[in-house]
Formats: C-alpha cells, sequence, structure tokens
C-alpha cells in the first residue's frame, strides 16, 4: 500500500482492522519492524527534528494519532481513514497475540506501572502472554550497563511485539536504534498506553475523543507538566497548516 504524503512526513492511510493486519505480517515477517503514531505534537517536533525524520523514514507503519489531524487532511482534501491513537491499538493489539499466540514485552512507566498493565490485559486477554515488563530509570539510554541489562531481558523473554513507553521522541529513538539488536519482529512506540491501561491515568471520555478534546482533558489531568506542550509548543502546527497548504 502506497504512503500518502501528510504535511512534514508521509503517513499509512489505513483503518484499525487494517492496521492490524499489516502488524500481523510484520510479525510473521520477523524483520525487526516498528511502528510509529504521529498526533499533533510529532508533526510539530519533525519540522525542526532531523533526527525524528529519519526514524519516520525508517518506520515500518507510520498511523495517524489525533483527531486535529484528520480535519487538517480533510481540509487539505486527502481525508485519513480512521484516528489509530495508541491507546486504543494497544489493547487490540493484545487481542491479537492472545489470538496467535505472540509474546508481549513491556518497556516503560513509572515502576511497577507495566506489570499492572500487563495484570489487567491478561484478565481481559485469556492466554495472552507478557514474557517480561521493565521500567527503566531516567537517563538509560545513556547507560551501557542498563542498556546491556535491557537487551538480555528482551532477548531472554523472546517476544514477537515489544511495546515501549517512553514519549516522544525517546520511545522512537530508542526503537530506531535497537530494534535490529534485540531481534523483535515488530516494535511499537504507543506512550502514555501503560499508564491507561494499569489505571494509573484516566483517558477521556468517548465524547471527547470524538470531539477532538482528548488533549484537553489530558491537560486538566496534568495542568503544570501539559501547559507548555499543548499552549506554547503544540499551537505552532496552526502555521504548519498554512505552510503545507
Amino acid at each position: 500500500m502506497a504512503r500518502m504524503k501528510f504535511m512534514n512526513t508521509e503517513i499509512d492511510n489505513m483503518t484499525m482492522d487494517e492496521a492490524l493486519k499489516r502488524i500481523d505480517i510484520l510479525i510473521q515477517e520477523k524483520n525487526s519492524s516498528y511502528v510509529v503514531t504521529p498526533n499533533v505534537d510529532h508533526i510539530v517536533q519533525l519540522e525542526k527534528n532531523q533526527e525524528l525524520r529519519k526514524i519516520y523514514a525508517n518506520a515500518a507503519l507510520i498511523l495517524v494519532d489525533g483527531k486535529p489531524l484528520l480535519w487538517i487532511a480533510k481540509l487539505y482534501g486527502t481525508p485519513i481513514k480512521e484516528k489509530i491513537s495508541g491507546s486504543d491499538l494497544f489493547p487490540r493489539l493484545c487481542g491479537l497475540a492472545s489470538e496467535k499466540g505472540y509474546k508481549m514485552f513491556f518497556l516503560g512507566a513509572a515502576e511497577g506501572v507495566a506489570e499492572k498493565a500487563a495484570e489487567n490485559l491478561r484478565r481481559k486477554n485469556k492466554g495472552l502472554e507478557v514474557a517480561g515488563t521493565y521500567s527503566p530509570p531516567m537517563g538509560f539510554e545513556t547507560d551501557e550497563k542498563e542498556m546491556k541489562k535491557i537487551e538480555e531481558m528482551v532477548k531472554n523473554a523472546a517476544p514477537d511485539i515489544l511495546v515501549v513507553g517512553l514519549g516522544c521522541p525517546k520511545q522512537e529513538r530508542f526503537m530506531y536504534c535497537n530494534s535490529r539488536r534485540l531481534g523483535v519482529p515488530v516494535s511499537l512506540g504507543l506512550g502514555a498506553s501503560f499508564d491507561f491501561e494499569a489505571g494509573v491515568k484516566r483517558r477521556a471520555p468517548g465524547w471527547m475523543s470524538n470531539c477532538g478534546l482528548e488533549w484537553f482533558y489530558r491537560f486538566l489531568q496534568e495542568p503544570g507538566r501539559m501547559f507548555r506542550r499543548y499552549f506554547v509548543d503544540d499551537v505552532k502546527i496552526l502555521k504548519y497548516v498554512l505552510k503545507y497548504w
């Protein structure tokens, strides 16, 4: 399937079901590929971050996460089929894994969060095998000993799917630099998905998500942490909409 040019990147214009079928194929191909899910924040970062552009160019799948990007695509006359947010994709992916017998490994989030998410997801998906979870400490990516530890954990677990929740661009950089060395068939950067599945953070109600207000719900939960992202950095998307008109 040909990619579609969208603003400062390309995307795979798919429905959720099509994306899951493609991920299933990537697992079977065993090429150590990775999946990214751009939202408004990613598009803003891509404008100036050359490394992130390179990472995106090498991704096996680029799935659009965020109603505002769907609105922009419609404005451009090149509609996107469906919003595929990481937090919607994650539980569906676990359903696929339990159905097909794929093993998963969860990397990221605060101490104990990924393990709690694994417990909850095992209850929802009979036979789901989460072969390991790990919450790396701050600055782990520059710690040779810590990186070696992660490599050994993942290789010993031998998962088919690695879910990385470290935030953008750290999770994307980790997959780009390490996916082949780890030998996992497919890796996905899914941000705060562990927090939602563990019940540490609440997702926005469906009506807010459908109206493109999921970001505002997250801001209300963590105003101090999210203010700069949403009201300083992400508003730059408006000038990029005009730039790529």
